[in-house]
Parts: structure tokens; C-alpha cells; sequence
């Protein structure tokens, strides 16, 4: 009898094979593996049935041979290949890799070397000065190993956006269609748009609280109900996650969704201002100190303007200087999630993408865009069936005869080449300058001293044939910390150079940050949002880098691909 498994635990295994063959320095498969297991932890539908249908290699980054995988899994409910992988590693070596910068070479060396198993052993020999006497480590090395096991333990119970955001919407849309409901919306770090988020939470207003609070406990993923009140109840999916679910009345639901969507320190800075006027603020109303009478209006909006300020986005409320700007009228409009004109970071199956040029370009065109770059991998970035020289005149060839076929998009010929250890791009100038567009990246070396990366990215930004850095600080969220790199450099020159800064939009990168795009803005940085969609329905998920910019205080003109075409090619010239 098969064993029947969700699309998130298929997904497991195959990330977690992903990681042991990265920790066993194997090129090309960690990333196949990954992607894989991405197309499948965001399919709408069950695995399963795609599987009963033959259509697995349909799937982004699903090919033959892991298709043959992820059957064995749905018939077995385990995967012998990924039970040989745990021998040869180690038990618990690959929670070490991504613990202060450590990386999978140096994991296997602790392993070996310490016999360390786990991230209690890891920090024991830290903590006892075991680990600087090793080669390749030092007193430096150990002190940022327990500055990295501190940051994840702070993370644990941390969910992506970009994961978490289709969920929680999915559960919006099944609750908003019941007759009553009244209003609806997602409130909290997801309604801010946060990176990361510790829980779900959704406000509505209904006249029949009890009735929504059943079909909420009542739905398909739910595997638990902590609690089911007339006002709240929390349920846990099956990802882990809890949902919280809050029914107010309908007066109360704009003040209650301000309050509910916080921050909390955003939340105290309003406060206060109310107090100022003699009012108090919660999630129950506007009110009069004296009178009690309730003085909220119909909208977010109407609470603002009483409280003297204009309307302040959610993804702007973390108390970061928003109210005093907006008080000021500096507040900057910033970029809206309909503003870009094109994406500038697409992969197509030329290189390690799911689909077809003229595939993703049809996308483009359905989503509004009036051009998209397609910037595949250089063969020496550590990708499978990167482009060489050659491949990219071939492929050249194909996009231009789109052009000449497809009516409404442009199709432009990028690459993202990977930096070598100097910071020179691995590919000629010969065939950079044929290019419309240069993506320089850091795929290798990541845990470089500060000093050195630093360098590295300063040569590429100093290349005349490089337009933009892809993912500048080289994170992944939840697993892997930002490069050392000294970034005020770094924004200094790109701003010098007219070289674009990338918010790249994968879920699990959103690099640069919100921080680092708010900071870069002040340089007067330029950048652009890419969405690195290695299948066609990855292209909407360059919401999650604009969310990003927004967070980061971007306006539209800060941001190269919010241009039509004619105005994105003179930046290229220029």
C-alpha cells in the first residue's frame, strides 16, 4: 500500500538529501534537488495525483531522475538514497553547515576531527576552545560559531513569507465567501510583509462570530485546535504553523486592524499621540478619555488623519522614523507592487530553468510586463547545462526570433555570471558586451574574509560590462548569515558607478534586505527587483522583493525596471 505523504513532507526529503549532498561537496545536484523541492512544497495540488497521472517531469525541476525519486518516496513514504547519504555524513552534521559560516566542507571537518554531531556538541567544543585549534578555524572562527548558534536559536519557530504568505491567503479566501463574514484580512508581520513570521494571524469582523470560528477549526490542514472562543481561536497546520483567528464586531474592526497589524512599537508611537489629544487608543476604538464616546472612522486612513498623520503603508509601521517622517510630509511614496515594467532576473531551461524562452516570455506578457531579461547561468557557477560562449550565441539566435514572432514583450538576452575569487566575471568581454544585460553574482567562496569579499564585489561594480549585482549579501534566510562584507563601501561605489543593486525576490534570499535596501537608498544606490523565477509561475513571486523595497523606504524611481524599455536601455547605455 503506498504511503501517503503531504506535498510538504515529500519536500523534506528532498531538501534534506539537497543539504547532504552539499556537506558532501557533490556540484550541480544540491541545487536540481532544491529546486525540485520548491516546485512541490508550492504545488496547489497533491503530489500524489500528479504522480497517479505520469506528470511528475511536468513539475519545476522535476526531471527524470528525481521523478523516479519522488515516486519511491510516495510508494515507500522514505527514500534509500537519502538513508545512504545520513550513513556517509553523519547523523545531524548538516544542522552544522549553516551555523556561523561554517560551511558543509568545515561541518564534515568538525565531524571528523571532534566528533561533532549536533549543534549541543557544537557549542560545548566552542565554548571549551576546542575549535580554534583546528586548521582552517580560530579564535575568531569559534566566537562566530556561537554568535551563529545564538542567532538560531532566536529563529527557531520562524517561517518565510514567501512560504507562509499563499498559505495564509488560501485560508483568507476559503473564509472570506462565507455569507458571514462581513470584512476580512490578514493581520500581523504578514500584513507587514516581515521576511520571516512566527505566526499567521487574520482579523474579521462577523455578526455571527460562532459560525466562522467552526469553519475556521473545521479546515482540511488542520491537525490541531489549541483553542475556540466566541472572539479567537488558533489552530496548528500541517506545516507546523498556528493560525490565529480574531472576530470583532464590525465598529470595531479599522482600529482593531491597525492594532492587530502592529507593530508593537509602531502601535506605542500612535498611542501616544493620542494621548497627546486626550484620547486613548486600542483595538477597541478611538476614544475620548473623559466621555468614552468612540471617535474611529470607517477606514485605517480616517484613524491616521485624526491622529495628524497621513495614511502610513503596513509594511512601513516598525517604528524606524515612519511617523516622524510622516509627520513631516517626508514620507516617501513608496513603489506600489503593480509599478515595475519588467523583471530583470529570469532563468529558462537553457540553463537550470523548468521552461521554455518563449514559455516565460508569454508569462511576462500575461503578468503586464513590457520586457523580461533572461539572465541563465554561466557554465562555471557551479550549474548544471550553464551557458558557455557558445550556448549564448545559440541562444541568441532563439531570442531574437521571438522578438520578431511575439507581440507586447521584449525579450532580452542577459546571463548571470558568477565572480571568481577576484571579482572578475567568468565570462570574456567579448561576450558581455554582446549581452543586453550583466547579472554579476557570488555562487562560491561565500564565507571569504571581509576584507577579500569586500574587494571582490568592488572589482565587479568597477567593470564596465556589469550592470547589476545579483543578491549582493548572499543569504539565505533562516539558514545561511549574509557575507562579510563592508556594505557602506560597497553602496558607495555601486552609487558611483551606476551599477544596480538587486532585491532579489526568491523567498528563501530577499537580498538585499530591507535594512540594507533602506541604507543603500541614502548612498543613492539605484536598484532593480528581480524575481530569479526558474519556471513560469515563479515570475509572481517578485511580490515578495517588491514587499521587500517597500520595507526599505523605495520609491519608483529608485528602481531601474519600474522604467518602460526605452528608459531601461539608456540606463544600460549610460
Amino acid at each position: 500500500m503506498a504511503a501517503v505523504l503531504s506535498n510538504r513532507e515529500v519536500a523534506a526529503i528532498l531538501y534534506e538529501v539537497a543539504d547532504l549532498l552539499e556537506i558532501k561537496d557533490v556540484k550541480f545536484k544540491p541545487v536540481a534537488y532544491r529546486r525540485a523541492a520548491h516546485g512541490i512544497e508550492t504545488l496547489a495540488e497533491d503530489i500524489g495525483r500528479v504522480a497517479e497521472r505520469g506528470e511528475l517531469e511536468d513539475l519545476p525541476g522535476v526531471g527524470t531522475h528525481i521523478a523516479t525519486k519522488i515516486k519511491e518516496i510516495l510508494d515507500t513514504g522514505k527514500l534509500g538514497y537519502l538513508e545512504r547519504l545520513k550513513a556517509e555524513v553523519g547523523p545531524g552534521v548538516r544542522d552544522l553547515a549553516d551555523i556561523g559560516g561554517i560551511g558543509p566542507k568545515k561541518a564534515m571537518l568538525l565531524h571528523q576531527k571532534l566528533g561533532i554531531e549536533n549543534l549541543a556538541g557544537l557549542e560545548a567544543a566552542a565554548r571549551a576552545g576546542k575549535i580554534r585549534e583546528l586548521a582552517g578555524f580560530g579564535e575568531k572562527s569559534e566566537q562566530n560559531i556561537l554568535t551563529g548558534i545564538t542567532a538560531r536559536k532566536e529563529t527557531a519557530g520562524r517561517y518565510l513569507l514567501g512560504r507562509m504568505l499563499p498559505v495564509a491567503e488560501s485560508i483568507l479566501a476559503r473564509l472570506a465567501v462565507l455569507p458571514a463574514i462581513r470584512k476580512i484580512s490578514l493581520a500581523g508581520s504578514l500584513r507587514r510583509m516581515r521576511e520571516t513570521i512566527g505566526d499567521i494571524d487574520i482579523l474579521a469582523s462577523s455578526p455571527e462570530p460562532d459560525t466562522v470560528m467552526a469553519a475556521f477549526t473545521a479546515l482540511p490542514e488542520v491537525t490541531r485546535v489549541l483553542g475556540r472562543g466566541h472572539t479567537k481561536s488558533s489552530i496548528v497546520l500541517e506545516s507546523g504553523v498556528q493560525v490565529d483567528l480574531r472576530v470583532v464586531e464590525e465598529g470595531q474592526y479599522w482600529t482593531a486592524l491597525q492594532y492587530f497589524t502592529g507593530s508593537k512599537d509602531h502601535n506605542i508611537a500612535l498611542r501616544r499621540r493620542a494621548l497627546e489629544r486626550g484620547w486613548s487608543l486600542s483595538e477597541y476604538g478611538l476614544k475620548e478619555e473623559e466621555t468614552q464616546k468612540n471617535l474611529a472612522g470607517s477606514t485605517e486612513e480616517d484613524l491616521y488623519r485624526m491622529l495628524g498623520l497621513p495614511y502610513i503603508e503596513p509594511e512601513l509601521r516598525e517604528n524606524r522614523g515612519e511617523i516622524e517622517a510622516a509627520e513631516k510630509g517626508t514620507l516617501p511614496a513608496i513603489v506600489t507592487y503593480h509599478g515595475l515594467q519588467g523583471d530583470l532576473h529570469v532563468h529558462s531551461d537553457w540553463s537550470d530553468g523548468k521552461d521554455s524562452l518563449r514559455a516565460m516570455a508569454l508569462a511576462a506578457r500575461d503578468r503586464g510586463y513590457g520586457y523580461i531579461a533572461i539572465c541563465d547561468h554561466s557554465r562555471s557557477s557551479g550549474i548544471d547545462r550553464g551557458l558557455t560562449p557558445e550556448k549564448i550565441a545559440q541562444q541568441r539566435k532563439e531570442i531574437e526570433q521571438l522578438n520578431r514572432e511575439l507581440k507586447g514583450i521584449v525579450v532580452l538576452q542577459g546571463i548571470e555570471c558568477n565572480l571568481g575569487p577576484d571579482g572578475t566575471p567568468d565570462l570574456p568581454p567579448a561576450v558581455l558586451g554582446d549581452l543586453d544585460l550583466v547579472i554579476a553574482s557570488v555562487h562560491d567562496g561565500l564565507r571569504m574574509h571581509g576584507g577579500e569579499m569586500t574587494r571582490r564585489v568592488l572589482a565587479a561594480i568597477h567593470n564596465d560590462h556589469v550592470d547589476i549585482i545579483g543578491h549582493p549579501a548572499g543569504r539565505i534566510l533562516l539558514r545561511r548569515d549574509p557575507s562579510d562584507l563592508d556594505l557602506p563601501a560597497i553602496f558607495e561605489a555601486a552609487a558611483a558607478q551606476h551599477v544596480a543593486l538587486e532585491v532579489n525576490s526568491s523567498p528563501s534570499r530577499l537580498d538585499l534586505s530591507d535594512t540594507n535596501c533602506r541604507q543603500a537608498k541614502e548612498y543613492g544606490v539605484i536598484f532593480s527587483i528581480g524575481s530569479d523565477a526558474h519556471a513560469k509561475e515563479e515570475l509572481q513571486e517578485i511580490r515578495f522583493g517588491i514587499a521587500t523595497a517597500r520595507r526599505g523606504w523605495l520609491t519608483a524611481g529608485e528602481i531601474v525596471n519600474t522604467r518602460p524599455l526605452t528608459g531601461l536601455r539608456d540606463w544600460l547605455r549610460g
